[in-house]
């Protein structure tokens, strides 16, 4: 799904195959809770993700993940509607994502899916 387009400013640059908000939960020892970010899965499988939509194409994403041979799904354990998480393949981390609806939810873990089994 494409909103908007500069494909006229950069003809030969793909668009990111899924972007938006996703709630992000935090784990550190200082913060724990959920974090509003703005996520951008791009074409080579590579999950960037920003503070704000804004911060995208003008800041250094807060952390890139490759997606490839990552384990996606719907996770219930944490009595939250619309979780779904990320393990990647590369470290040790589990990435908790929380979408506004089931809609939002099944439109990223389809294009992670992708992106898992390019």
């Amino acid at each position: 799904m494409i909103v908007g387009s500069d494909i006229s400013r950069y003809p030969n640059t793909p668009r990111p195959t899924c972007r938006g908000y996703l709630h992000k939960r935090t784990q550190s020892a200082i913060l724990k809770g959920w974090r509003k970010r703005w996520f951008v899965l791009k074409h080579n499988g590579c999950l960037h993700y920003y503070k704000h939509k804004k911060d995208e194409g003008k800041c250094r994403p807060l952390e890139v993940t490759k997606l490839e041979g990552a384990e996606i799904g719907v996770d219930t354990s944490l009595g939250k509607p619309f979780v779904f998480k990320c393990i990647p393949q590369a470290g040790n981390r589990i990435f908790y994502f929380c979408a506004t609806s089931n809609q939002e939810m099944k439109r990223w873990l389809e294009a992670m899916d992708k992106a898992v089994h390019p």
